[in-house]
């Protein structure tokens, strides 16, 4: 896997909303705290925009993301939000460019679709805050803190406290993932994700108890959990029990899912639609020791 350059201070950084339609004081606040940074910031035309559901027409927002793929001088593109929309946008753009020159894409929730589809070329993203999670109670986040050091190319290293259903064990591989009902809708698509060997992070909101293990199921008869290094299990928020209960937790259901597989398992990880929402290469190789008492994880350049 190839990754993009880290940043230097003075840098432009792109922002560009390809999905839901967004606030505007978030943004303004983004682009201040970037700007203190000693980065240049370019907001994109249409990223206030409003089309329905979306910012913008799918031919606005990708017009935008185009702009921000062909800048020269554009070394990052934070997507603005996510929302629905990412793979409309997609599906018009022209990556010729950009792959001759790579930069670091960074977000997360449907945004997922721009880390699949770059897995596919081998070109590494971050899985990171956006925004909206740039601050709490007017505190600049540990996350946001975390993903600026990334993006200087300061190495990441996670260590979070065991947990129960956790299963031990070693494991080095490529990582990929990230939300998983956008995983399952790519399923079958020329973005579906290659499984075999890698270290498969997954996430979640708003979903019912029988769709996740619905989507499980999906990976497991499709062959691809079979094909694992290792699981990363983030924040599953908000999700919903049907009227009769599924008789599972969220945990307990992935934990079922994997319970045919031997390799190590990771419950907990901070990230995901809640904070802290620790930053990860998707498309880098991640090195996983799992003990009862802790877990520790490595990214490797």
């Amino acid at each position: 896997m190839m990754h993009p350059p880290f940043l230097k201070h003075g840098d432009k950084i792109a922002v560009v909303s390809v999905a839901g339609k967004v606030r505007r004081e978030p943004i303004e606040r983004a682009v201040h705290l970037l700007e203190e940074e000693d980065y240049q910031v370019q907001l994109t035309p249409n990223i206030y925009g409003r089309f329905h559901m979306f910012s913008g027409t799918d031919e606005e927002r990708a017009a935008d993301m185009q702009l921000a793929l062909d800048d020269p001088d554009a070394k990052a593109i934070l997507f603005a939000r996510g929302g629905y929309g990412s793979l409309r946008t997609l599906m018009l753009l022209d990556w010729s460019g950009f792959f001759k020159s790579p930069k670091w894409l960074i977000g997360f929730s449907d945004i997922t679709v721009f880390h699949s589809f770059l897995a596919r070329h081998e070109v590494c993203s971050i899985h990171g805050v956006m925004p909206a999670f740039f601050f709490e109670r007017g505190v600049r986040t540990k996350s946001l803190e975390m993903m600026l050091k990334l993006l200087v190319g300061e190495p990441l290293g996670y260590q979070i406290p065991g947990n129960g259903l956790n299963r031990t064990g070693l494991a080095k591989g490529s990582l990929i993932g990230g939300n998983l009902s956008l995983l399952i809708s790519l399923r079958g698509t020329e973005l579906d994700l290659f499984y075999d060997g890698k270290i498969l992070f997954i996430e979640d909101i708003g979903e019912f108890d029988y769709h996740i293990d619905r989507m499980m199921m999906n990976l497991k008869f499709g062959g691809c959990l079979s094909r694992l290094a290792g699981l990363m299990v983030g924040y599953f928020t908000d999700t919903k029990t049907s009227r009769t209960p599924f008789g599972k937790s969220v945990n307990e259901i992935i934990y079922d899912a994997v319970a045919d597989f031997d390799f190590p398992v990771v419950f907990g990880f901070p990230a995901g639609h809640e904070l802290p929402n620790y930053p990860l290469v998707m498309g880098g190789d991640i090195a996983l020791e799992v003990t009862e008492e802790v877990v520790l994880i490595n990214q490797l350049f």
